[in-house]
């Protein structure tokens, strides 16, 4: 598998339109992408799950291997305490730092890093639905699992016209955000 990658949150912050666009991308590309929800009955506010496996192989499975996920992106407490354990260790952990607080334990489990997510999208992009293109445009620049190209043209041609700017301004904040937590 070339990668496995989970996103968490709670119902209503569009993890699974992310997952979406992605494993899309990676259709486009001339691989095979798959995403997989799980999410509770309670609709908004739920624990939810997105894995998204990308490979140049015909994916048998939909579901990425518990403890070999390589990226996992958590918008919530609930969701992250819930499904951490799938990531192997020393695997990549983004987190929405004003709502996911990692243990200590956590940190030396894995790489963490505090993006701020929501409020990117809420302050600077002017519209909190944006989240799930910064959260989208975090995985890119961290994973480069799909190019960069491909994924910003999916995300364009899924999201309706009358937003696609600040789309792409959600897109390119969340690329910011990640170079300069990278660089850290």
């Amino acid at each position: 598998m070339e990668a496995q990658l989970r996103f968490t949150g709670v119902g209503g912050q569009g993890v699974l339109l992310a997952g979406e666009i992605l494993a899309e991308s990676r259709i486009r590309a001339g691989g095979y992408g798959i995403q997989a929800s799980t999410y509770t009955s309670q609709v908004r506010g739920g624990p939810t799950k997105v894995d998204i496996l990308l490979d140049k192989k015909e994916i048998l499975y939909p579901y990425a291997n518990e403890g070999e996920i390589d990226f996992m992106l958590s918008t919530a407490q609930i969701s992250f305490n819930q499904f951490k354990n799938g990531v192997k260790t020393g695997g990549i952990i983004v987190v929405e730092p004003n709502l996911v607080f990692p243990t200590e334990e956590d940190f030396k489990k894995f790489k963490i890093y505090k993006i701020p997510i929501i409020t990117i999208a809420k302050e600077e992009v002017g519209n909190v639905v944006t989240q799930s293109v910064v959260a989208l445009a975090v995985t890119v620049t961290f994973t480069k699992c799909v190019d960069r190209e491909l994924v910003y043209n999916t995300m364009i041609s899924k999201v309706p016209a009358k937003v696609v700017d600040v789309n792409k301004k959600a897109f390119e904040l969340g690329e910011k955000y990640a170079s300069e937590a990278l660089k850290d």
